[in-house]
């Protein structure tokens, strides 16, 4: 097996320029997902190890599963990517587990070590290239409240292709509900709390 632990350069932990076209070139709601992600997930290895050595595959599983669509979102392929090859192997045996799970816990701690470097130093300076001016979508758009509304049927009916308009509209859902709101709803999403994704997305919607 060929080992990870080969150093791997801060653009390939992470990918600013995928991270940016997800979000449609919004670079300040790019550098505040980047810090939602370091305050929500450093620690999500040890709790997906927590929770498959004590017996709970399926909470092993949604932490991965969590993680996963988070680190895509950012453009973090490297640890999306391992997270992906872990996710259906949590239901299996510690054996079948235990390696993926370390490379992808120090995929994670490398990923965190290059986010910190972007958010203490000049993001500036690193997102340059690529700035493009926010994003102006309000509720008061019609489209805008139209897709709202189609999300909310979605979380309603707990459908998994809320989680796709979740991520396919980010800049949209965060301009309108605002960054900590939209990140909320994700969470839940990806947890498959669908019930408190939709709370909290009524909630925002009323604001």
């Amino acid at each position: 097996m060929t080992s990870t632990s080969t150093p791997a350069s801060a653009g390939q932990i992470l990918q600013v320029e995928t991270g940016l076209q997800q979000l449609m070139g919004d670079r300040e709601l790019y550098l505040q997902i980047l810090r939602r992600f370091r305050q929500r997930y450093p620690d999500s290895g040890c709790e997906a190890r927590k929770a498959l050595t004590g017996g709970e595959p399926g909470h092993g599983q949604r932490i991965v599963h969590t993680l996963k669509g988070a680190a895509g979102m950012i453009g973090a392929q490297q640890v999306y990517l391992l997270a992906a090859q872990l996710e259906p192997l949590c239901a299996g045996p510690a054996s079948g587990w235990s390696a993926p799970l370390a490379q992808l816990e120090q995929a994670l701690r490398a990923l965190l070590a290059v986010i910190d470097e972007v958010l203490d130093g000049d993001p500036r300076h690193l997102l340059a290239a690529h700035a493009q001016p926010a994003a102006t979508a309000a509720p008061q758009v019609p489209e805008t409240r139209m897709l709202l509304l189609h999300l909310s049927r979605l979380l309603d009916e707990g459908d998994g292709a809320a989680i796709d308009v979740l991520e396919q509209s980010a800049t949209v859902l965060a301009a309108s509900l605002g960054v900590e709101v939209f990140q909320e709803v994700t969470e839940a999403a990806h947890q498959f709390d669908f019930e408190a994704a939709l709370a909290t997305l009524r909630a925002g919607m009323a604001q």
